[in-house]
């Protein structure tokens, strides 16, 4: 079955975004060159690497130390995540989607050297994703914005370019999602379509999430499924992977601080603005666990690294407070001694 219908299969009549960017992205290696499509696997495969290694490098460089649970190290056992690499793994819009997010990412941390990559990363989310490419340059004007480390002028320059982009786009993301606006109920409208299509008997990981509370939803999406929801190997290791969220979640009310959330770096600060929308309209919109798992892919991994961050910067923290403490009770023990020493 054919997902587009293209009556003059050149390969400019494939362009566009969401399935018929990827078509477009693979007419030539696929019709010209020959390449199999288990050789697709391998080359989007490889750019869902070259995704996780960005996010990997960030990590290395901008948090300050690391956190253990059970004696594993989080960094780097969290890259080691099944579905962080399935989903990114083969020919298709997630490895795409997750690819150029993370070298978007990447780019905007080193804005000095690199902000032009942005561009370019930008147009890849954009044309798999349109709503995650709005999302992702909204969040990036804001994080610029907000953020305490960036130079005034280049402060300046990147969020007046990031929201006029946003604004400008925004035309093109609503005649790509068939909407007429922005606004709550024409997005509460298109999230219960979306929910009531894939509501079905014939999904089997299929919850009736029209009937649940806003909370409900947040956990189902973010959360589920875990092991009582499992119904095939696939859902029973997404299970421990959706435990180990959980259980990271419940660190960010004992360590967020406004010292964390102000040293955060550039990257985790717009990744975590673009996540905040796009879990608001995915959670009212996926009421198919293993789509949800499919969907929250793409910045999951952004979440679990703003807990650890919250985790490690509150540790880092209680560190140097203690050297500065034992610094203070060494300077006043030697300020004694010598005192003793004049006295004899």
């Amino acid at each position: 079955m054919e997902q587009v219908i293209v009556h003059d299969p050149s390969w400019m009549k494939f362009f566009g975004e969401g399935t018929t960017f990827i078509l477009w992205l693979t007419y030539i290696p696929s019709r010209i060159l020959g390449l199999s499509y288990f050789t697709g696997n391998i080359l989007f495969g490889f750019l869902g690497f070259i995704g996780i290694r960005y996010v990997f490098v960030l990590v290395y460089k901008y948090f300050p130390t690391n956190h253990e649970i059970l004696g594993i190290p989080l960094y780097p056992t969290v890259f080691y995540i099944t579905n962080l690499h399935f989903w990114t793994s083969g020919v298709g819009k997630d490895a795409i989607a997750f690819w150029a997010i993370a070298w978007f990412l990447f780019s905007i941390q080193q804005y000095k050297e690199k902000w032009w990559q942005a561009s370019i990363a930008f147009f890849f989310v954009y044309m798999c994703r349109p709503h995650m490419g709005q999302a992702l340059i909204g969040g990036a004007a804001i994080a610029i914005i907000l953020g305490t480390d960036i130079n005034r002028a280049y402060k300046f320059g990147l969020a007046s370019l990031a929201l006029i982009g946003s604004i400008y786009m925004s035309t093109y993301t609503l005649e790509a999602l068939k909407l007429e606006d922005f606004d709550l109920a024409t997005l509460e409208a298109f999230s219960s379509s979306k929910s009531g299509n894939l509501n079905t008997i014939k999904v089997g990981s299929g919850v009736n999430i029209s009937s649940y509370s806003l909370p409900m939803k947040l956990f189902t999406y973010l959360f589920r499924p875990l092991f009582f929801d499992a119904h095939n190997i696939v859902s029973f290791i997404s299970s421990f992977e959706n435990l180990l969220y959980l259980w990271l979640s419940l660190f960010i009310y004992k360590n967020w601080s406004v010292e964390a959330l102000r040293d955060m770096p550039l990257f985790l600060k717009a990744a975590m603005v673009t996540f905040i929308p796009v879990t608001f309209a995915f959670m009212n919109a996926l009421s198919n666990l293993g789509i949800a798992m499919r969907m929250k892919n793409m910045l999951m991994i952004y979440f679990l690294l703003f807990c650890l961050y919250l985790i490690v910067h509150k540790k880092y923290t209680l560190h140097l407070r203690n050297l500065d403490r034992k610094k203070f009770f060494q300077r006043r023990q030697a300020i004694i001694d010598a005192k003793k020493k004049n006295a004899t």
